[in-house]
Order: C-alpha cells, then structure tokens, then sequence
C-alpha cells in the first residue's frame, strides 16, 4: 500500500509516520509537511514540503499517483482557533481540506482510494443546530465532514471516505494531560485517547477497509484495543 499522511510533522501524524514506516504492509509513505522532517531515512518514505496545505506543485501531484490511501490531520484546533483570525481558521481547516483532497484525487490515485479525514467530537454536521461547545467552529467543521464525504460520493467506486471523530488526544506518558483528560471525562463527558491509540485505528481503517462513517472516539479506541489483543 502507498499511503499519504497529511501533516505528517504534527502531533498525531508524527506517530502515524512512525508506526506507517514500521508496518510490512505499507510499503510507500508520502508525508507530506511544510517543514522538513526530522533527521532519519526510511527506503519507502517520500517527503513532500508544500508551502501550504492548500497549494500544490505538479511536482507534489506526481508523488502523490498511484496511492491508495490518504490520513489528513490537518487543522487549527480548537483552543487555539479563538487566536487565529476566522479567515484563516476555515482556510486551513475547510479549504485546504477540499482543495488537498482534490488535488491528490486528480493526481492519479489507485481506485478504490481510501480517505480519513480526522476532524472532532465536537464537529456538527447538522447545520440547523446550534453546539453549545464554539458553536460557529464546531459547525465549520462539521461542514467540512460533509463536504469531504459529499466528494467521495461523487466518486462512487473510486473514493471511499470516513470522518474519524475523537475526543482529546494524549500520551500515556503525559501525567498532567491524562488527568486533565480524565477531568474533562468526570465534568463534560468529553472522551479521550492515546495519540498511539489513534494512530493505530486509522491505520488499520486505510489498509483493512472502512467499516463505518463516522469514526467516533469509542471506535477508535475499540479498534486499536481489539489489535493490540491479537497483535
């Protein structure tokens, strides 16, 4: 499988990178960043370097045919979406999400081409109801689920797509942040995972098959559980 990871030097596509390198059954990973990747090399890994996960050069395109799967992570979260002018927040986490997806589709991938877009529990896809968690960026990204799986639909046989929905994404070794996790657990019902957790559920839905759309926060966490038993 040649697989892309999108935002492949952040926090969840660092560890998707380090576990896609370490699988037998991927045997081609483009990471695409705009930084270049920390020191290693890997014979199946090609790194791309955009100026911005909305813009891509033929030559980004030409690494990209011939892939059977991609996993975007990119997006400005919510804590720090308040920061950042609107404009922006829906540049980065709706526009570049279309436009990437496009891109890569009109690359020349291998059909059917596996798509998981990783947005949050909080997105809202229906559109008439008001969150009560930042409502007008929950509902952006909500948006965003719909149109990256109204795209697929476009494409029947060609594209399959799902949305992988988690709650807040942690390290087992981070004392402070599992119990802040654990905290937001008891107050707001807010689930979590490991970032290893989603990592390895992403994985397996790319080179195993979709089972379902969404991919909640449970799933997830089920599914990685359920590998780690018979790994």
């Amino acid at each position: 499988m040649k697989l892309i990871i999108v935002g492949a030097t952040g926090f969840v596509g660092k560890e998707l990178l380090r576990q896609s390198l370490q699988r037998s059954d991927i045997t081609s990973v483009v990471a695409v960043s705009r930084r270049a990747l920390p020191p290693g090399t890997s014979a199946k890994l090609r790194s791309v370097i955009v100026k911005d996960y909305d813009q891509y050069t033929e030559e980004a395109k030409k690494e990209f045919a011939g892939a059977n799967a991609c996993i975007w992570t990119i997006a400005i979260t919510p804590s720090k979406s308040s920061a950042v002018p609107w404009d922006e927040v829906v540049r980065v986490c709706q526009t570049s999400a279309l436009v990437g997806l496009r891109a890569i589709y009109e690359s020349g991938v291998a059909k059917p081409f596996r798509h998981i877009y990783m947005s949050g529990v909080a997105a809202e896809r229906d559109q008439s109801k008001t969150p009560s968690f930042k409502p007008k960026y929950s509902l952006m990204r909500g948006e965003t689920e719909s149109q990256v799986l109204a795209f697929a639909n476009e494409h029947p046989g060609e594209i399959e797509a799902t949305v992988a929905k988690p709650g807040l994404i942690t390290e087992p070794w981070n004392i402070p942040k599992r119990a802040f996790a654990t905290v937001l657990g008891w107050t707001v019902s807010l689930p979590s995972i490991y970032v290893g957790q989603i990592a390895t559920a992403m994985l397996d839905q790319v080179v195993n098959g979709i089972e379902k759309d969404p991919l909640l926060n449970v799933d997830l966490v089920r599914i990685a559980d359920d590998l780690a038993r018979t790994s």
